[in-house]
């Protein structure tokens, strides 16, 4: 392919990807406002409180899926369970999900990668959180928590303020949408960008020699790549979905994911304030070690023709 086919072959998948995202966006993250103004971080609190392990974890894991979307978020709502005296097991189910299994990095995989391979992404991702939160809570790793203290002056002043009735909760929404959508956009945009490139100007056959589903070092590669590589699900995506049309295994694909969203660096320096260095590794272990198994468990249902 010359320069002047690859630009336009670039520059058409760059239009076309960015158009998709820039919709799909702002509608999950418009449901996804509408999901928090009924289900506050206060009504987690009381859902969760008193809960033990085993039930307590799933319910955890699934209030991680209908939390925001990075880790600036997810951390201090952390915080506030663990002030709140959730058991440790259920509040480290809800930290594995969160960034894994919201709302916009599944609705990106279902338009990048398909139905069924996000369907199986969600139940690993899904029932890891919950098992693994009750193992590291079994294992007594709160003894690793730092005494970090929780101010919440003026919550509930702002919670009575803002308005209970359905269309002041909508408008919220529709604000809360449109304002994240200006803060990721320039990510969204370098994720296509990358994507673009890479889609018009890296052979295939590079890319397979590397990272393809013969190289059995794939996998944890591109775990332990997506650790420094991820910026956010908006960037990383695109980027996944290009590297699987180019020939990368989709087992080394769900791996780079996994292993970017769930420990990524900015994630992993916030934890580092409230958790002590060996649950910080264990943390990022964990992550890796899904990353992995994940990866190798696309690896055999792709080999056997289920995608």
């Amino acid at each position: 392919m010359d320069f002047t086919s690859a630009i336009t072959t670039a520059a058409g998948f760059f239009a076309v990807i960015t158009a998709e995202l820039v919709l799909l966006f702002i509608g999950i993250s418009f449901l996804v406002g509408l999901i928090h103004e009924y289900v506050p971080e206060e009504r987690m609190r009381r859902v969760l409180a008193g809960r033990g392990h085993g039930a307590g974890n799933f319910i955890g894991a699934g209030f991680g899926a209908l939390t925001p979307f990075c880790s600036c978020s997810t951390i201090p709502i952390l915080l506030g369970l663990l002030d709140a005296c959730i058991p440790f097991g259920v509040c480290m189910s809800f930290l594995i999900a969160s960034p894994l299994l919201n709302p916009v990095i599944l609705s990106l995989l279902v338009a990048l990668v398909g139905v069924a391979p996000t369907a199986i992404y969600a139940g690993i991702t899904f029932l890891a959180a919950a098992v693994l939160g009750a193992l590291l809570g079994k294992l007594g790793y709160e003894r690793h928590v730092k005494d970090v203290m929780v101010e919440r002056d003026g919550e509930e002043a702002c919670a009575c303020a803002t308005g209970n009735g359905h269309g002041p909760r909508v408008r919220r929404a529709l604000t809360f949408s449109l304002s994240l959508f200006r803060h990721v956009l320039p990510y969204l945009v370098l994720g296509a960008g990358i994507g673009a490139f890479i889609y018009g100007f890296v052979p295939e056959d590079l890319i397979v020699n590397l990272a393809g589903p013969e190289n059995p070092l794939a996998i944890p590669a591109a775990a332990l790549i997506g650790i420094p590589m991820y910026i956010r699900a908006e960037t990383i995506i695109p980027i996944s979905a290009v590297l699987l049309t180019k020939g990368m295994g989709i087992g080394a694909v769900m791996a780079l994911i996994i292993g970017g969203a769930g420990a990524s660096i900015p994630e992993v320096t916030l934890l580092s304030a409230i958790f002590e260095r060996r649950l910080v590794g264990v943390f990022v272990g964990v992550i890796l070690t899904v990353a992995i198994v994940t990866g190798i468990g696309f690896s055999f249902l792709a080999a056997g023709g289920v995608f």
